[in-house]
């Protein structure tokens, strides 16, 4: 019998947790989608894992034996992953959502290239659905993300640089021409935002935090594409933002600090 390693690692998060809903929010998965891969795996081995009550969600017999084993096999099988990808095709995987580091990306490929000759960069890229980009399911080894997003007390995390929150506005807009738009100008604007199973991150970007009353999503889009051509037809706006164990994840992270002071410097000399 094949189990995907996937099925495994939503499992020990629940088994962690103890709870659906705040395994789901750790995975990064709506609730619907994580029982019925926990009821999945529970066909598969045929044996019920855990119990179900409004406390949460308790380990069966057949549960505490799984969870005891559980944590050594998803080690083994990602420690397997990175020496056999050392030792084959030397690539580090790299996540990132859309516009996150873009300016500097080509500096950090070149320089970690330079720092670590042989080894590919393999850029993918997530859709905003997820935004630890692939970290959050271990299909990555390193992303290039924006902040905040669920999950991230989870992970080891550096800041590269911040930058303010604009708008994005269709050219017809009646506030498109100005300079300077006061937030409470837009609360009764239809937003574009990212999909409702994203929550809080969602939420960040649609501004609920600072509002007064309710927000209005006049579009719900996934990819960079979806979302300037929701702004463009008029459905809404949004605002848009203009250390590790594993060596060679470090020698990575390294190149993009260096990148962002880079930038940052020559930013600063320009002014």
């Amino acid at each position: 019998m094949d189990v995907d390693t996937r099925l495994l690692r939503y499992f020990a998060a629940v088994a962690e947790e103890g709870h659906l809903t705040r395994a789901a929010e750790r995975l990064f998965v709506s609730q619907p989608a994580l029982t019925k891969q926990i009821k999945q795996l529970e066909a598969q081995l045929g044996t019920t894992l855990f119990t179900r009550s409004r406390r949460g969600m308790a380990l069966t017999d057949a549960g505490r034996v799984l969870a005891d084993r559980v944590p050594a096999l998803l080690d083994g099988w990602d420690r397997a992953c990175r020496e056999t990808r050392a030792a084959g095709g030397r690539v580090l995987r790299v996540g990132f959502l859309a516009s996150a580091a873009n300016e500097a990306t080509p500096a950090i490929i070149a320089a970690f290239g330079r720092r670590r000759p042989g080894w590919r960069v393999d850029m993918r890229q997530a859709a905003w659905s997820d935004p630890t980009a692939g970290l959050a399911a271990a299909d990555v080894d390193v992303a290039l993300l924006r902040l905040p997003f669920p999950g991230q007390d989870e992970l080891r995390v550096r800041e590269l640089f911040s930058e303010p929150r604009w708008v994005a506005l269709p050219a017809s807009h009646p506030l498109a021409r100005r300079d300077q738009i006061d937030f409470r100008e837009l609360w009764d604007e239809p937003f574009v935002a990212a999909a409702a199973e994203t929550d809080w991150w969602r939420d960040h970007w649609l501004g609920t935090d600072e509002r007064e009353g309710e927000r209005r999503v006049g579009a719900v889009t996934d990819q960079p594409d979806e979302w300037l051509s929701a702004i463009a037809n008029g459905y809404g706006i949004a605002w848009h933002p203009p250390d590790d164990d594993n060596p060679v994840v470090a020698d990575f992270v390294a190149c993009c600090l260096d990148a962002a002071r880079a930038c940052f410097i020559s930013e600063v000399a320009t002014r």
